[in-house]
């Protein structure tokens, strides 16, 4: 926009903006009427401006870079291949297989799919260096995502996949045989903020989590590192989240002369997904879908409304991946480059966010670093403290979820819809640590629904 449509009016200062504020207040307390409180201890100001900021860095987050993926769990070879074709021809971009066991041909199940146009991404739910062999013999031009978090998986379970030495062995193994691919390894974020983290604790952990990796790989890791998140509905908060991860990767891989940009895969979280009214959650993973592309996500693959308690079926994810559809191709999100780059708002997020979360980063690795206070406890008991709180405002009503302790239909009723149990499982057995656990902040208010159908 040209200046020259404002050249008759006077810049007005922050100050002067804050005195105006306080007249118009009449003697009520500008900290205490117009500033937001939040969980990551940080405080939202009523108006931005440029005098904020020394200077603004933008991203450059280009248009059109991100992919949207479709989920399939590998149970039979056959139908799996099947459904990833048939999601590519309906506007899957990218496929994510996550594989429950080693009896899996990589080489049938990538049968007639095109995979240097459609990127492929892999989670092995076993560690199998036998295994890995079969990614040596794929082409170097295939976009193939290889997710090896063995520190991941023992946050997740409270045990290694077998014991400390063996699972580095095998994730040694792992970034060597796939070195040539697109990614080798990844960290796993989600699993603290689908258990309460914050999203400071999210950031920090994550950081901390790769920098293990980074410690023990030194320069040697060629290919980018994979970071899954999941984001919820704190619409502005999300797209800052993603953008202060990428500012934290950058200054963290720049201490190991690693100048490759990490690769962010995406999902909408399920901590505030709702069994009843389950529609709502259709709006939920839109404006998450909506922050994880603003944010600059790479891969983004969206969860069906009905994931939490029904089996996979193609109505809910024909459903979901449609959303991402409409925000890429109708809603002109293809086409907008750097769309948060410049609003004071989320550029003060992102410093902010980075800031506090470079804080906790610094006190783990003074803690002697996240292997070891994941061992102690520590990481387990902050997440804890933190959904705790987060739960105390849901129960309370501070925290709403629509159609669920805000307006709910109590003609509602879902106890024969169940396929899943959408519940949190606890399966007592002998663990090295107290594993992280995931829980939605609705599961005690719909137990009890459910018990009175």
């Amino acid at each position: 926009m040209s200046k020259k449509l404002f050249k008759e009016f006077n810049s007005v200062s922050s100050k002067a903006w804050k005195q105006k504020i306080q007249v118009d207040l009449k003697g009520a307390d500008y900290n205490d009427t117009l500033i937001w409180k939040t969980n990551e201890d940080v405080n939202v100001k009523p108006f931005y401006h440029q005098d904020d900021f020394e200077e603004i860095s933008p991203l450059n987050i280009p248009a059109n870079t991100f992919k949207i993926a479709q989920s399939i769990f590998v149970a039979d070879v056959k139908k799996s291949k099947k459904k990833a074709i048939n999601a590519i021809k309906r506007g899957a971009e990218s496929i994510f297989f996550s594989l429950p066991d080693k009896d899996i041909s990589i080489e049938e199940l990538l049968q007639n799919i095109d995979t240097t146009t459609t990127s492929i991404h892999f989670e092995l739910q076993f560690a199998d260096s036998e295994f890995i062999k079969q990614f040596e013999s794929l082409s170097k031009d295939s976009k193939i995502y290889l997710h090896t978090d063995i520190i991941g998986h023992l946050a997740k379970s409270g045990n290694w996949f077998s014991n400390l030495n063996d699972d580095h062995t095998y994730l040694e193994k792992a970034v060597k045989t796939s070195a040539h691919l697109n990614s080798s390894l990844s960290v796993d974020l989600s699993l603290y903020q689908n258990a309460g983290a914050t999203i400071t604790q999210q950031l920090a952990y994550g950081l901390a989590h790769a920098n293990e990796y980074l410690n023990h790989f030194k320069a040697d890791l060629k290919n980018p590192i994979v970071f899954n998140l999941s984001v919820g509905t704190n619409y502005f908060f999300e797209i800052a989240k993603i953008r202060a991860l990428k500012t934290l990767w950058n200054t963290l891989a720049s201490e190991y002369n690693i100048s490759t940009p990490c690769h962010i895969f995406i999902k909408p979280t399920k901590r505030n997904k709702t069994l009843y009214d389950y529609n709502t959650n259709m709006l939920r993973t839109t404006t998450e879908c909506m922050s994880a592309i603003l944010g600059g996500g790479n891969t983004i693959c969206n969860l069906p409304y009905d994931a939490i308690y029904h089996k996979d079926n193609e109505f809910g994810e024909r459903i979901a991946r449609n959303q991402l559809l409409i925000l890429k191709n109708e809603s002109y999100f293809n086409a907008v480059s750097n769309a948060s780059d410049g609003s004071y708002y989320i550029e003060s997020l992102t410093q902010q966010l980075a800031e506090k979360a470079l804080d906790i980063f610094k006190t783990i690795e003074a803690g002697g670093g996240f292997l070891n206070q994941l061992k102690e406890g520590i990481i387990q008991k902050k997440i804890k403290e933190s959904a705790n709180k987060e739960q105390k405002q849901f129960d309370a009503g501070e925290l709403v979820l629509l159609g669920t302790n805000k307006h709910p239909n109590p003609n509602d009723k879902m106890k024969e819809e169940l396929e899943l149990y959408p519940f949190l499982k606890i399966n007592v057995r002998k663990t090295l640590i107290e594993p992280i656990l995931e829980k939605r902040l609705s599961e005690t208010t719909e137990q009890n629904r459910l018990k009175s159908e």
